[in-house]
């Protein structure tokens, strides 16, 4: 885990240095398009709009953002900070890198989350009566469902549910900015939860639709496997009703590979952003911020939330190793055999 994160940074790091446009130049064609007499406030208050920027001031803006340092000596002092989680300040938004992404966790964390359960919770149950009903016309029927909704790309899907639903062409009935209403303070709990849940409605069916396929699928194949081995057709013979065999024996054979993906699922889910989502319903979310900041080259927000969520992956990883041990002691990281 260690040395990926190391190289994953580093890359990036490499990366940004030839990419153009950088923060000095960004700031230079922000003082460009302030006119006559125009001032840039705080610290680079050095330049004014016609006056022209000398060695001298330029060299002042590059010790501003510490690009009068080497590249090598630049990213030692940048690893040493995050080892300690100090990301710095945004050079765009001009505050604190994790004051910045902590504003934006409450719009992902409500996207991933919800996503989540309607996931597992649909396509779990779907997934096992597809497996136990393979071949009918309930399964045809559904996989052709689950698999239209997974060939419509999200956004598309935002798009259709704002012209149906949000007042494009036909009825006016969920909102399509921001997750709460602008009076959500003063409204009390049951009115607070029922706005929230009003507006998720069309960003959460966009995102989560897409899921649906995948998950359903695999947990049929899953299951679809377990239910033809040998041990099956034992139980059976046994005298096991099918709710027995499929509950007390398939179950926790198919249920696996499921399981297993649940530890960096849930945790992905809430640090993720969808970019298209987000800014179709006009949501603040991380996906929004990493591409403004990509756009801005706001370096301090790139680098710093690329450190977090590659900590936060490489956690995750780990984690659905580990649930393989305990969720089937057969396999054990110990045995050379």
């Amino acid at each position: 885990m260690i040395p990926t994160l190391f190289g994953v940074m580093l890359l990036t790091f490499v990366v940004t240095q030839f990419v153009p446009g950088g923060p000095v130049e960004q700031l230079l064609a922000q003082m460009e398009g302030l006119g006559n007499g125009g001032e840039v406030a705080g610290s680079t208050s050095v330049y004014r709009g016609d006056s022209g920027l000398d060695d001298v001031r330029l060299a002042q803006l590059k010790e501003l953002y510490g690009f009068d340092q080497p590249p090598a000596t630049r990213f030692v002092n940048m690893m040493k900070n995050y080892l300690v989680f100090d990301f710095g300040n945004s050079y765009y938004y001009h505050q604190s890198v994790a004051d910045l992404v902590i504003s934006r966790m409450p719009v992902s964390m409500s996207l991933g989350l919800w996503s989540f359960v309607i996931v597992y919770g649909v396509c779990i149950p779907l997934g096992i009566s597809k497996a136990v009903r393979d071949g009918s016309r309930f399964d045809m029927l559904t996989s052709t469902a689950i698999l239209i909704g997974y060939a419509i790309p999200g956004f598309v899907l935002a798009i259709v549910l704002i012209v149906l639903f949000g007042g494009g062409s036909f009825w006016n009935i969920f909102p399509l900015r921001g997750i709460v209403s602008d009076g959500w303070a003063d409204m009390g709990m049951v009115q607070k939860i029922l706005d929230y849940l009003w507006h998720m409605v069309l960003p959460i069916t966009s995102g989560a639709v897409g899921s649906l396929a995948v998950m359903t699928m695999l947990t049929k194949n899953s299951f679809l496997e377990e239910i033809r081995k040998q041990y099956v057709l034992t139980a059976r013979a046994k005298g096991l009703s099918e709710q027995q065999v499929l509950y007390k024996h398939v179950f926790r054979n198919g249920i696996i590979p499921i399981i297993t993906g649940f530890p960096g699922y849930f945790i992905a889910a809430f640090f993720t952003g969808s970019l298209l989502i987000e800014t179709i319903f006009s949501l603040d979310g991380m996906g929004l911020l990493a591409y403004q900041s990509v756009l801005n080259r706001d370096y301090p927000v790139v680098l710093g939330t690329l450190y977090f969520f590659t900590i936060i992956g490489l956690f995750s990883r780990l984690l659905s190793d580990l649930s393989y041990v305990v969720v089937d002691p057969r396999i054990s990281f110990d045995r050379t055999d």
